[in-house]
């Protein structure tokens, strides 16, 4: 009664590759996910006067981004002004707006599965040098031929948990169920046109069983669909159950909502995105000031310092732009949490530049609903060409890919020992505080 039931793993990889060769061969893949040196394809040109923090700079920036077809009048503060029926679904008890400075690292070079090109990748925060940091290990990358990035499997989970009077009453509960798995699919339509059950998995403790739903939810995050789908079959199951039980909550906490978890990570929850660049030695030298093996050296011993300490997965910073881009881009700040969870490999390549990759299991990311149609997150998701239908695994290839970049950028530093200097230098105001 416990395990992996619908579909079979064999089944879901067969859907993960007939969807990532829908417009090609293998071969075709493969050309997609190669390096494109700027030697061969130019990158567009940087966003000038990085460093320039008078009004001047700033309009040096917005003027840039103007050329290249890229709208910041929101961002600017001269869109129109939201109304605040506009925001009913968004938020309760509203008074105002919290400002928060967006930045731009790029152009980053993207060979994906789903994104392909050059993106200005929009980074909402206040902590300097996380920018900075980001542009230039966006610079790095896309020097080197860009990040290759594929996004492959994708559900949200929810768990409800339901409580019985015996382990007996469990078993004819269970036994009941499982032969109707399918029939599910009818209850979840009646609640959304966009989610499907793909899987169900069972886990029993004493006289209590979690089900662990999984759903894909098009191209919205889905937390509020699958909450909706879930109450709606467990209410289904009580009505008709042999056997009903005493109390139901429609999550028992094991679904890994807003947590690291193991489970989590150990399969997938939201859209798993593996992601990998090549830098070659004299770039890193240059850029990085260190080298392949002085990243490889560090990032042996990080991983050490990482199980010393209990982490889940093995990366640097991946919380960092994954709440940039998360608040820029109307995502839900919160899921950061499990968002965040993944690892990071290094190594010197067979010509001695360095390998690296992200692996990231749980990127809980949509392009349509919660917070993706607020104004400023519309030009958000429209710079990077990820607002609407059809765009959320594209918007996930390109979070790992600036998760990438961010992880190349502050283990350069830390290997170097330009960690400490960069953020005396990006991480102060001009003025030190009375």
């Amino acid at each position: 009664m416990e395990g992996r039931l619908v579909p079979l793993d064999t089944h879901v990889a067969h859907t993960v590759m007939s969807r990532m060769l829908r417009e090609g061969s293998a071969e075709e893949l493969a050309t997609r996910l190669a390096p494109r040196p700027s030697g061969q394809e130019s990158l567009p040109a940087r966003i000038p006067a990085g460093n320039d923090h008078t009004a001047a700079g700033l309009d040096k920036r917005r003027q840039s981004l103007a050329e290249l077809g890229i709208a910041t009048g929101q961002l600017a503060g001269k869109g129109e002004e939201i109304a605040p029926e506009a925001l009913s679904g968004n938020i309760e008890n509203l008074v105002g707006f919290a400002r928060i400075p967006v930045g731009v690292a790029g152009p980053l070079r993207v060979n994906g599965t789903c994104a392909q090109g050059d993106f200005y990748v929009p980074l909402a925060t206040s902590e300097g040098a996380l920018v900075a940091s980001c542009n230039r290990g966006a610079y790095l990358v896309s020097q080197s031929g860009g990040v290759s990035v594929a996004c492959f499997t994708e559900s949200v989970s929810r768990a409800p948990c339901f409580c019985f009077e015996s382990l007996a009453e469990v078993g004819v509960f269970l036994a009941w169920l499982l032969p109707r798995v399918d029939s599910l699919q009818d209850v979840v339509a009646t609640t959304s046109r966009h989610c499907k059950l793909v899987d169900l998995r069972t886990t029993i403790v004493g006289r209590e069983v979690h089900l662990i739903f999984d759903y894909t939810t098009g191209d919205a995050s889905g937390q509020n669909m699958v909450t909706i789908a879930t109450d709606a079959i467990c209410r289904h199951l009580v009505e008709r159950a042999p056997r009903r039980p005493s109390h139901w909550y429609v999550e028992g906490n094991l679904s890994g909502d807003k947590k690291a978890t193991m489970i989590a990570f150990m399969s997938a929850r939201g859209k798993k995105v593996v992601a990998e660049a090549t830098i070659p030695r004299r770039l890193l030298a240059r850029f990085g000031h260190t080298t392949p093996e002085d990243m490889k050296r560090y990032w042996e011993n990080s991983i050490l310092g990482g199980v010393q300490s209990g982490s889940i997965g093995a990366q640097g910073h991946y919380a960092n732009s994954l709440a940039a881009l998360f608040i820029a881009c109307g995502q839900d700040a919160a899921c950061v949490a499990e968002a965040s969870v993944g690892v990071t490999r290094m190594d010197v390549s067979g010509d001695g530049g360095l390998y690296v990759s992200v692996s990231m299991p749980n990127l809980i990311v949509g392009t349509v609903g919660g917070g993706t149609g607020l104004p400023t997150a519309r030009e958000c998701l429209a710079m990077i060409d990820c607002l609407g239908q059809g765009k959320a695994r594209k918007f996930a290839e390109i979070c790992a890919a600036t998760t990438l970049a961010g992880e190349v950028s502050i283990t350069a530093a830390l290997a170097a020992g330009d960690f400490s200097r960069a953020h005396a230098t990006y991480g102060r105001g001009r003025k030190a505080e009375s």
